[in-house]
């Protein structure tokens, strides 16, 4: 083949590479997902806090996985690596605390509150929407685009195209945990604190600190200490959304619900039908979605999180 043949066809099979052409979503490394939030979930009581948010993660999962096997990602295939990697960080943490040991400080916050009586199952599931979202969805990018080789640029379209999905789930979970109107009134609290926590807010600011970590890349020490801050922030803010409310007798616990799977997919099937064919384009976004404030910067000690990162490797679980 002459040289400049050669060099073209090298270009293009990059391209194709890149735009994920040719790749097959590994669909089983997610199902190896599903049943391990499964199998955590039937090891835990219904009202443990762990357990509120696990129920949650499981069915946006499996919402995941069902829009994996049909048209709707870009590249199925770095979606398929992205989820995988994203929730072995959170598998981690409950491996972690499952053997007596401290899990990262953006997790600590559910770990040690799952079973306090004065806080009520709503929190505990933004709670770990916040750990999980803006501290380990940041890495998983990270780690992603160096497995495949791509800049985090590639992964936009995808990432903005599962907020949508994410925002219906956060809803429903909002709507069937909240308690009812005559209980409402007298935990004034409760509805401020989760009332400021949006998973549109948490999701940009995940790309955010992606884009920086990446920037990052070439200078280990300057990422890690980026990490390290991310790490107790995202502790502190779990911490606040956290604080036991004092009204264990008035909240109206129901801690056997779960988000309705089937309203879930009809949300899903919804927003694919608004967008159909644009898959870059953001969902609309909620004008009165902020953040709590306060979130300030505590790096996690560094002997903890060597001995995560040694874990992580030595379990198969990806790493950053």
């Amino acid at each position: 083949m002459p040289r400049t043949t050669e060099a073209a066809a090298t270009a293009t099979a990059g391209r194709a590479a890149a735009s994920g052409h040719g790749r097959r979503p590994r669909l089983h490394r997610v199902d190896g997902v599903i049943g391990r939030l499964r199998t955590i979930g039937a090891g835990l009581p219904a009202g443990d806090g762990v357990a509120v948010f696990n129920r949650m993660y499981l069915t946006v999962t499996e919402a995941v996985r069902d829009r994996l096997a049909r048209p709707y990602f870009a590249d199925p295939a770095a979606m398929a690596e992205l989820d995988a990697v994203f929730a072995g960080r959170y598998l981690l943490a409950v491996d972690a605390a499952a053997a007596g040991r401290r899990p990262p400080a953006c997790w600590r916050p559910l770990f040690e509150l799952r079973a306090h009586p004065g806080v009520h199952p709503l929190q505990f599931a933004l709670a770990g929407m916040n750990a999980h979202i803006q501290h380990d969805l940041p890495l998983a990018v990270v780690d992603t685009c160096r497995r495949l080789g791509c800049e985090p640029e590639h992964l936009a379209g995808d990432y903005r195209r599962i907020n949508g999905l994410l925002a219906g789930v956060e809803a429903d979970v909002r709507e069937q945990l909240m308690p009812g109107p005559d209980v409402l009134e007298r935990i004034e609290p409760l509805t401020h604190r989760v009332g400021a926590w949006s998973v549109d807010t948490a999701r940009d600011a995940a790309w955010a600190s992606a884009r920086a970590l990446w920037e990052l890349r070439g200078s280990p020490r300057a990422a890690a200490a980026l990490a390290d801050a991310l790490d107790g922030s995202v502790g502190l803010l779990g911490h606040a959304l956290l604080t036991p409310l004092g009204l264990a007798g008035e909240l109206d616990r129901e801690p056997d619900r779960q988000p309705d799977r089937e309203r879930v997919t009809a949300r899903g099937r919804e927003h694919d039908e608004e967008h159909d064919g644009e898959p870059g384009r953001e969902p609309a976004r909620n004008p009165a979605a902020g953040r709590l404030p306060g979130a300030g910067n505590r790096p996690a000690a560094g002997r903890e999180r060597r001995g995560d990162q040694a874990q992580l490797e030595c379990s198969g679980l990806p790493s950053a």
